[in-house]
């Protein structure tokens, strides 16, 4: 113990205390303030460890000082400084589930506002503690327990200190490297960074970011926008005359289908008994129907950012960025000409998204402000339990059965999607939902693919009977599409029996037919559906939506063409630069025949021309997307017509209650369905055979209450 005292009375002892103070206080912050969705001995040891480098680099500052009062000074000004922002996080995520970024501290009055009057709502008893210890270490020096030590600190010991912080820090990186490969590349959830490198790197990190961008922005002007008003002019593909206009006012209805794959449609998997078992047998009946245009040859161009660039492709006609998610990197900050807008603008559609899991997810939470989305129902608007959930998100069926509350109260016209998370990477499914067979190869990953896909199909089963019993299905315009591939390429060779393929023999080109993704437009009532075989992929989706519901796009910058104009550009490009046309599929220096799959071993100086020149095209479109995002340009340009935005203005807390006072307001004028059915929920008209619905004995049977307090749901 007195050797404890003695060093206490150095200033190395008294800095060492300070990072096991503040190492102890942010492991306990973590744990009972924040939903980190910790798993397994691995995280959970991360999570301990995560705060000590940081805090060692940061307090080190104050060794450098010669003065022995000055540098205790600092000390302390860094720990409170530290403790501060540490508690404003947490009060932010208690308000927001989500970490405060460097752009929301530097726009304080958006982050007052955001609290406003309630900050002190969101105070708890215990939370003297988080400034108990700044106390404990003032105290210790205000009453001499400890004495600052005159004597100087070496500036060689100094910056021992900061290696021994940035050496914990290496060995930080690579534990949560080997857990979570590509963590920094792939920063789609502000929690992963939190849980696996800290929150004051979080902090620094998004700093860092942040200088990135605004350096970039700062650079732009109005001139940079000309080489793409340029572009979408010359790009511009006139409406098919019978196609436009087809689905006008009608709602719109996208359904997200996770890592889903063209191949599995119409396809039948062969058990071990022989019997040939279709997969997706809904989903082919509405591929099919005489009121659906689907597409054969449609193309997923995500990135890294996966999901969350389909959604980028299919709100914005613009790609992700070629490192990480464009959602994460620029969705809070940038201006956008979205889906939502422009349908607000022409047509005077609510807009809304759902998704059973957090809204930090991708930077939803804010992206979405930033689009002009006016609701979204996330993981706050939903019931979870330990049955009804998977890793990422809420079962599809009980997820669509959940949301019904919500979507009955939108006011029509809508524009809506949902985002379903069932057959995600890695499929699991539990014994009771699984109705399907697995397949048989020696991989378990390829194996549950199907299992997860036939739940899936499943769930959109159930939810367009709803629409039908509800009366929303003859007014509504509804869109299938796939996200991103299920199976990725390191994959393929296992799957490629079970496709009639020879795994010895698959190539480049079999991995970019792959990539094929549904694209389907359900209009009931049309009946001119069919099997469309142009080429297309997700960045013509919004042309197409918009021509469709009859809205003229000349003026807009959208980068993709009307998939049934006569002038529709039927080059893919590929985020990574490779491509598909009707002639050639190009993966680097190899050039297939699209047609035949064959490799052109010698190819003409006329194929090679004519390559060149599609790779152009395809660098050309690349390069513009990357340049209207990383330097902001839509904020240089507003189309006639369009409505300009402000993210402040978007509120996502309390969304239920301002719908119906909302429809309540409007009376006989009110739109939403739940009006038009004489104000009588819908809500019962939805079925499913989701086991963990299924009606059980009273005595076991616990309520849970959802955002809506008429609507309750029994465990």
């Amino acid at each position: 113990m007195n050797n404890i005292k003695r060093l206490l009375q150095t200033r190395l002892g008294f800095f060492s205390l300070a990072v096991i103070l503040f190492w102890i206080k942010t492991y306990i912050g973590y744990r009972a303030d924040f939903s980190l969705g910790v798993e397994g001995i691995m995280q959970q040891f991360i999570l301990l460890i995560n705060p000590i480098a940081a805090t060692i680099i940061l307090f080190s500052i104050a060794l450098y000082f010669k003065n022995s009062k000055k540098a205790y000074i600092a000390l302390l000004a860094v720990y409170v400084v530290m403790s501060v922002l540490f508690f404003s996080n947490i009060l932010y995520y208690r308000e927001f589930s989500d970490f405060l970024s460097v752009s929301t501290i530097l726009g304080v009055g958006n982050v007052a506002g955001g609290l406003g009057a309630s900050t002190f709502a969101l105070l708890n008893a215990t939370d003297f503690l988080y400034f108990i210890d700044i106390v404990f270490l003032i105290a210790l020096l205000a009453f001499k327990k400890v004495t600052m030590d005159p004597r100087p600190f070496k500036k060689r010991y100094a910056l021992a200190a900061t290696i021994v912080g940035f050496t914990l820090f290496a060995g930080n990186l690579a534990l949560a490297e080997s857990d979570r490969p590509q963590l920094l590349a792939r920063t789609f959830d502000r929690n992963y960074i939190v849980k696996y490198l800290g929150i004051n790197f979080f902090t620094v990190y998004d700093g860092y970011q942040t200088a990135q961008a605004n350096q970039v922005k700062a650079s732009a002007d109005e001139s940079d926008i000309e080489g793409v008003l340029t572009y979408v002019d010359e790009h511009f593909a006139e409406a098919d005359a019978e196609m436009y206009g087809i689905a006008e006012d009608r709602n719109v209805i996208f359904l997200h289908l996770e890592s889903f794959q063209q191949f599995l449609i119409d396809y039948e998997l062969e058990t071990e008994t022989g019997e040939s078992l279709e997969v997706a047998p809904f989903i082919n009946s509405i591929y099919h129907d005489e009121d659906t245009q689907s597409f054969s040859n449609f193309f997923h161009q995500t990135g890294q950012g996966k999901t969350a660039d389909s959604e980028m492709l299919l709100e914005n006609s613009l790609f992700g960025l070629p490192q990480g998610g464009a959602f994460t990197q620029v969705g809070e900050s940038n201006t956008f000409q979205s889906a939502s807008q422009i349908l607000s603008s022409e047509k005077d559609y609510t807009s809304a998204m759902f998704h059973g899991n957090v809204g930090s997810f991708w930077n939803r939470d804010n992206t979405y402000k930033s689009m002009g989305i006016d609701y979204f129902f996330d993981d706050e608007s939903y019931s979870f339990t330990e049955e009804n959930m998977l890793e990422y998100g809420m079962k599809d069926k009980i997820f669509f059965k959940e949301s019904i509350q919500y979507l009955e109260q939108l006011p029509q016209p809508f524009y809506s999607k949902f985002i379903t998370v069932s057959n995600h990477f890695p499929y699991p499914l539990d014994e009771a939902n699984a109705d399907f067979p697995a397949a048989t190869t020696n991989d378990d990953t390829v194996n549950n693919y199907f299992v997860t896909a036939h739940y899936l199909d499943q769930a959109i089963e159930e939810f367009f009977n709803y629409l039908k019993d509800s009366g929303l299905y003859d007014n509504s315009v509804i869109v299938l599409y796939g996200d991103h591939y299920g199976i990725s390429n390191s994959r393929n060779e296992s799957l490629a029996p079970l496709l009639g393929k020879d795994p010895e023999t698959w190539s480049s080109y079999d991995n970019a037919m792959l990539q094929k993704v549904p694209y389907m437009v359900h209009i009931p009532g049309s009946g001119n559906g069919k099997i469309n075989t142009q080429y297309g992929a997700q960045v013509d989706s919004l042309p197409t939506l918009l021509h469709l519901l009859g809205i003229e796009t000349k003026g807009n910058i959208l980068l993709g063409t009307d998939l049934f104009s006569e002038d529709h550009d039927e080059t893919v490009a590929f985020r990574d630069g490779n491509f598909v046309s009707p002639k050639y599929t190009v993966s680097g220096s190899s050039i297939y025949d699209t047609e035949t799959g064959e490799l052109l071993v010698d190819p003409s100086e006329e194929v090679l021309a004519e390559v060149e020149q599609l790779r152009e095209d395809v660098s050309t479109q690349l390069s513009l997307s990357d340049s209207i995002l990383t330097s902001d340009l839509l904020r240089f340009y507003t189309p006639e017509g369009l409505v300009s935005t402000d993210a402040a203005d978007y509120d996502y807390r309390n969304q239920l209650d301002r719908m119906k006072a909302l429809n309540e307001g409007l009376g006989t004028s009110a739109t939403s369905i739940y009006s038009q059915n004489a104000n009588q929920s819908t809500v019962d008209l939805y079925k499913t055979n989701a086991p963990e619905l299924l009606d059980t004995p009273e005595e076991t049977q616990t309520v849970v209450e959802t955002e809506n307090p008429d609507i309750k749901i029994t465990e």
